[in-house]
């Protein structure tokens, strides 16, 4: 660098004021490069684009065995990605509190007072173009609020006394719809852009799309995802649907092209999830990626990726945004992974399908009163699914279960209506495969966003289920007691998701090469614990716990998984680098960033124990709350 003792020397035979300054501000500027710009983690999954792709260079394939831990915070929460800005960790701590931790050190700065209902995977970051007022956006308990970030405290000129009720505006009465999605939504210049998370059942809300002024909290614009009579895709619904139908939301992730001010926003099923006897159509615009003008709503262009869903198979992971040779030249895309296993992969800017997409004759023979299904389903021809497509008594898990429960498995998938992803519910037991909590999920991607790799992380997870009639008894499950079905319409006996009784891999991690649609790598995402102590490796869990990715300049990709480790592979093959156990169950993605001259990666891990099929008792000692590695010293 040119130090100052040079510069002055340059001053000689300088003359006049300008060039002094001049000469000045070079010298600023070369003092000022010389200090690292931090790389931040501002927004939930990394950035508008939700690419989890960090180019730090600090941590490399040959020395990312060498990370341990600098720092933890003991009451962080998992399910939660720690946004990190200005040297501060905002984070999800004590159940309904939002903290804000020193990003180099772990200590608390400040904590809110507990909120009831916080959206627990994420909150947004906005500052003014000076940087003086900076602002934290979540929901809880259906309301939009806003906290000042230097303080932790509301700030009342936000909405209405400091609060935006999100029930209101969506055509039915706010007292009676549900709303809150526990995903943060997405931040575009002065804009919040907001899904939503309405029930199940029939009563739901419709999932409309809507922007919200960051500063003021007034609703700038709405997109509507049940049409009104005279909409466009109103005549895929029954007439006035809109009054009596639900659903269509983005209740998971959303990404935005900043570039171009596109938000791709993937949406779910239509409500009741597993009957559409009362919405004959295709109900747009259910089951689609949706691209709109960030700052309109206006529609740019959809694709539907599943008409008149009664299955349950969202789109509900992030988009993902890069770039890719095709046909000789660069296109940008945008790649959405599905609960169906499939990725569907389009021309960013005008929604042609990269590779074609077929619509197929798919299983009719419905025997549920009033049930209209769509005859065609589109298919992908390229890339290859991440996840199974079947499920027979061939795929009989051979470890876990016992010779009782693979025998009973046995009988009731030999029995049950088994003709593919698309076979129809019935009131017998029918097979599933993806189910639906298969295929991929929220926190589930990630990207190289100039060189086509898309990372995603699939759940092989079968379903069994079927209707019930009105009268019949549904039985004690989880979380809920035995129930008389009401009259009306008929609705499921639970969700009927089996993750274990499938033979490995049972939660995978593949790579694509979106510039020839090929994949490049698949292998189990980390090991089940039941199966560790017979020498059984790389299976993926058995489980449905979610996950997170992050990818490095550097050519690594950090994965969390159900098995409490973080694990590191070489994004180009697969190779597993490196893992680092955990005290406890972590899920939700983890964040990256660098500061100080140093790069950190941030986990969350609760110290709280699992219930279901991740509850494994194997031991496991390491770090919980929230941790931060970095390397040393």
């Amino acid at each position: 660098m040119l130090g100052m003792q040079s510069l002055v020397k340059s001053w000689q035979g300088v003359t006049g004021g300008v060039a002094l300054a001049a000469l000045v501000a070079a010298a600023v500027a070369q003092v000022s490069s010389a200090t690292p710009t931090p790389r931040e983690w501002r927004d939930y999954a990394g950035g508008p684009d939700s690419s989890r792709f960090v180019a730090a260079t600090q941590i490399t394939k040959r020395n990312v065995g060498k990370l341990q831990v600098a720092w933890s915070y003991a009451d962080g929460d998992t399910d939660f990605n720690p946004l990190v800005v200005r040297g501060v960790i905002y984070t999800r701590a004590r159940g309904n509190a939002l903290v804000a931790v020193d990003a180099a050190t772990g200590k608390e700065l400040w904590a809110s007072a507990e909120f009831k209902a916080f959206a627990i995977r994420g909150v947004n970051y906005w500052e003014s173009a000076d940087g003086s007022d900076q602002r934290l956006l979540f929901s809880t308990l259906n309301m939009l609020r806003a906290l000042d970030a230097k303080t932790g405290k509301p700030i009342p000129t936000f909405g209405k006394d400091g609060v935006v009720d999100l029930r209101e505006g969506l055509d039915r009465d706010p007292a009676k719809v549900e709303q809150q999605s526990r995903l943060p939504g997405r931040v575009f210049e002065n804009l919040l852009i907001l899904g939503s998370a309405t029930n199940r059942e029939y009563a739901s809300a419709p999932g409309d799309i809507r922007a919200f002024d960051v500063r003021t909290g007034a609703m700038v614009w709405s997109f509507r995802t049940v049409p009104r009579t005279g909409d466009e895709g109103a005549d895929t619904w029954p007439a006035n649907a809109r009054a009596t139908v639900g659903g269509a939301n983005n209740w998971a992730e959303s990404s935005v092209d900043v570039t171009r001010g596109i938000v791709y926003v993937p949406t779910g099923s239509a409500k009741h999830n597993f009957y559409g006897g009362y919405r004959h159509g295709d109900n747009l615009y259910s089951d689609s990626l949706i691209a709109l003008d960030a700052r309109t709503g206006k529609r740019v262009w959809h694709f539907q990726t599943v008409h008149h869903d009664i299955w349950d198979v969202d789109n509900n992971s992030a988009p993902q945004l890069t770039t890719v040779r095709h046909d000789g030249r660069s296109v940008d895309v945008v790649a959405q992974a599905s609960k169906t296993g499939y990725l569907y992969v389009f021309d960013r800017a005008t929604g042609k399908p990269i590779w074609p997409i077929e619509e197929r004759p798919v299983p009719q023979g419905t025997t549920v009163p009033g049930e209209k299904l769509s005859p065609t389903q589109p298919f992908p021809t390229k890339p290859a699914p991440f996840a199974r497509q079947s499920f027979t008594v061939d795929d009989l898990n051979p470890y876990i279960l016992t010779a009782e429960e693979r025998d009973q498995f046995r009988q009731r998938v030999a029995k049950a209506r088994n003709e593919g992803p698309f076979t129809p519910i019935g009131f017998e037991e029918v097979v599933h495969m993806p189910g639906n909590q298969g295929g991929s999920n929220w926190g589930s991607t990630a990207a190289n966003p100039t060189d086509g790799h898309v990372y995603v992380i699939g759940f092989n997870v079968p379903t069994i289920l079927r209707l019930l009639k009105p009268g019949e008894k549904r039985p004690a499950r989880a979380g809920a007691p035995e129930e008389i079905v009401r009259e009306g319409y008929p609705v499921t006996d639970g969700f009927g998701l089996y993750p274990t009784i499938i033979k490995p891999p049972y939660t995978t991690l593949t790579a694509y090469d979106l510039n020839t649609g090929a994949i490049a790598w698949q292998k189990g995402l980390g090991d089940d614990l039941r199966l560790l102590p017979i020498g059984i490796k790389g299976t993926g869990s058995a489980a449905t716990v979610k996950g997170g990715l992050i990818v490095t300049g550097t050519g690594l990709l950090f994965a969390t998984a159900a098995d409490r480790k973080v694990h590191v592979y070489d994004s180009g093959d697969g190779k597993e680098l490196a893992t680092f156990p955990l005290g406890g169950p972590t899920s939700g993605g983890p964040s990256m960033y660098e500061l100080g001259g140093r790069q950190y990666l941030l986990i969350t891990a609760s110290a709280a124990q699992p219930t279901g099929p991740a509850a494994i008792p194997t031991p496991h000692t390491g770090p919980t709350g929230l941790v931060a590695y970095a390397l040393p010293k």
